[in-house]
């Protein structure tokens, strides 16, 4: 494989998201190795109805599951809410339940929030179960993301050393398929 081609969603829709900085950090850190592109369109997203989900399939969602088709890959930065995964981010899923366009897709999975336990066990169920493939070495645990980024979004020393770590990893695994 040349350079992978990968889909990254931020859970979070909020604007300053501590998510869409870290997706930001990693796009910069990987150019010349990877494209990520980040997908930008979550609040978008129609209420999942499987009514919707067939001939009638809404523009949005043709555009998602065309951009997750075209991708070798998929990272996912989200953090937790409610001890368990942003709604917006759960839709999203949803409306990949009735296609196989995760079946064995390399995914990479980052929780960064103020804990982001029961966050990170939902989110790898829920993959899973869409037919993902994850490997220990694809998933990150950022908890007390907050104190670890400063003004401006960038990770700390540590953090940043973490986030290079798991990319490093991933991007080696998505070479050997």
């Amino acid at each position: 494989m040349g350079k992978p081609r990968i889909f990254a969603v931020s859970g979070s829709t909020a604007r300053h998201s501590s998510n869409a900085h870290i997706l930001r950090y990693l796009k910069k850190e990987t150019i010349g190795r990877a494209t990520i592109d980040i997908f930008s369109e979550l609040q978008d997203l129609p209420h999942f109805n499987p009514d919707l989900d067939g001939e009638q399939l809404p523009s949005q969602i043709v555009g998602l599951r065309k951009k997750i088709a075209c991708s070798d890959a998929m990272l996912v930065c989200t953090p937790e809410y409610v001890f368990s995964l942003p709604g917006s981010l759960k839709n999203m899923l949803e409306w990949l339940v009735a296609t196989t366009l995760l079946s064995q897709k390399p995914t990479a999975l980052i929780v960064a929030s103020a804990s982001g336990e029961k966050a990170m066990e939902s989110l790898e169920l829920i993959v899973k179960t869409l037919g993902a493939s994850i490997s220990g070495n694809s998933k990150l645990l950022l908890s007390g993301i907050k104190g670890k980024l400063d003004a401006n979004g960038s990770p700390d020393p540590a953090t940043a050393a973490l986030l290079r770590g798991l990319m490093r990893a991933f991007l080696s695994e998505l070479q050997e398929k």
